[in-house]
């Protein structure tokens, strides 16, 4: 007779099951199931938060009755007891109580005895993880949201020493306008802001507690959800049980603002990689932000924004996964959510990741501002400028911008730029031009015009800076 290709440790019918779950069961576990519904191998992660919600319940059902306060303490102190001892690294996890609630209690009742069988009464799994999750996903965001800052303020400080260098400006990734390069990057940190705004925005919903909704429908026990939320610093409770043990939605609110960062520095990105490269010329990133190649010893790649771009895709797919995981599902908890954890961690670890490099790198960029300008001079940027002076002079823009347009086609027959036609070259165009026409095709006299809230003048951009400075003390 041949042997199964899998071993059971148990015939059928043999009464041995050892799962702090199993008086139902006949059978001890099959050891591939075993393996494939465990998740302590991941969801060990939660240790601190599933402690930590484990001694708010013990506080309040002591405070309601349901356990005496000597056992309370016992729980208590046993976590604290078993929190050392994972914070050291000399906590024994084991596959065969399949998740971080179960080792954690078992190894309460170990070091306590019957006080800690007591510990879960009035709560189940599933609220018991749904609470863990919301920590966890309230935790996350708080360190985003410091990451945030700090990448704001290195940005600002990089916007306040290029205010003055002139960058082109680009649309449809050809030369547009003259810019300040500070005001380049006071565009990028609006974007980072707006991503700390949802992240703190989804916060608000993440910042409720499910403990005490049980399985599904409550408990019997006279629990005090009010308390415990205040022990945990929520908000308050959830109001529906049903929803409040099956609910993703923080979760995947979080990834979806995660990814909406993830592109703002994917773009940025794009924009180093091209900046640094020697057809543009426009930065020089640190070399211990850099690797070379294994066969050409000429290169400097710009490896970190390239695997931040690459890295966004990783983040996208995360929320993907949660949306799909969610989309089946009828209430109330399903087994599907033990998938919930790995997208959920691996979006705020990737995130995280990349703020750090990217606070670490950008203000160590060097701006080559004679480069920058030189480029600028380039594809006729200041044509706008010219325009707006035939506005000005009284031509309605449409005729206006024909004319420059006409103008520009001259100049591109004479390979050079605007300001280097002559005066009477450029009445060819409209005699409403004269000698201080010279003034507003230069690149700086381009910056200076645009002088009011939000634009790129140089006066403007300081405005911004200081505005900013006053935000940031706020945050």
């Amino acid at each position: 007779m041949s042997k199964p290709d899998h071993p059971q440790s148990e015939q059928p019918g043999t009464k041995s099951n050892q799962k702090l779950w199993g008086g139902r069961f006949a059978e001890s576990t099959d050891q591939l199931v075993e393996a494939f519904t465990e998740s302590v191998s991941f969801d060990r992660r939660l240790w601190r938060q599933d402690i930590a919600g484990s001694q708010a319940h013990a506080r309040m059902l002591a405070r309601v009755g349901v356990l005496t306060d000597a056992e309370a303490q016992a729980i208590v102190g046993g976590l604290d007891a078993i929190h050392a001892e994972i914070a050291a690294g000399s906590f024994q996890w084991q596959q065969a109580l399949e998740d971080v609630h179960m080792n954690i209690e078992s190894a309460l009742t170990a070091r306590i005895g019957d006080a800690g069988k007591k510990l879960h009464t009035g709560r189940s799994r599933n609220d018991q993880v749904a609470t863990d999750l919301r920590l966890y996903t309230r935790d996350a965001i708080d360190e985003l949201a410091g990451l945030i800052e700090s990448l704001a303020a290195g940005l600002l400080d990089l916007a306040e020493r290029e205010a003055d260098s002139v960058m082109p400006g680009f649309t449809h990734l050809q030369i547009a306008q003259p810019v300040s390069f500070g005001h380049h990057m006071l565009a990028w940190r609006e974007m980072i802001l707006r991503d700390r705004g949802r992240l703190l925005d989804a916060r608000k919903r993440a910042n409720l507690l499910p403990l005490g909704s049980a399985a599904l429908a409550g408990t019997v026990y006279p629990i005090d959800r009010h308390y415990v939320a205040g022990q945990l610093g929520f908000d308050g409770p959830t109001e529906n049980s049903l929803d409040s043990v099956s609910d993703r939605d923080f979760a995947i609110e979080f990834c979806a603002a995660a990814s909406l960062l993830m592109v703002h520095l994917s773009r940025w990105s794009e924009e180093l990689i091209l900046w640094s490269s020697p057809m543009f010329g426009f930065v020089k990133l640190p070399d211990r932000f850099c690797t070379g190649s294994s066969i050409m010893p000429q290169k400097k790649n710009p490896d970190v924004p390239e695997l931040v771009r690459g890295k966004t895709g990783r983040v996208i797919g995360d929320l993907q996964a949660l949306l799909v995981l969610m989309k089946g599902q009828p209430l109330a908890y399903n087994r599907d959510n033990q998938e919930d954890k790995q997208p959920l961690f691996d979006a705020h670890d990737t995130v995280a990741a990349c703020l750090r490099v990217f606070g670490a790198m950008l203000p160590n960029l060097t701006v080559e501002r004679e480069t920058c300008r030189a480029a600028a001079s380039k594809g006729f940027s200041t044509a706008t400028d010219l325009a707006d002076y035939l506005v000005k002079k009284g031509l309605p823009f449409r005729d206006a911008h024909h004319a420059v347009g006409a103008a520009v086609g001259y100049a591109v027959t004479k390979a050079c730029d605007l300001a280097d036609l002559s005066l009477d070259e450029l009445r060819k165009f409209s005699a409403l031009v004269e000698q201080d026409v010279y003034e507003r095709l230069t690149l700086d006299g381009s910056l200076r015009a645009r002088n009011h809230y939000g634009a790129t003048s140089p006066e403007q951009v300081r405005a911004a800076i200081a505005r900013a400075k006053k935000q940031a003390e706020r945050l």
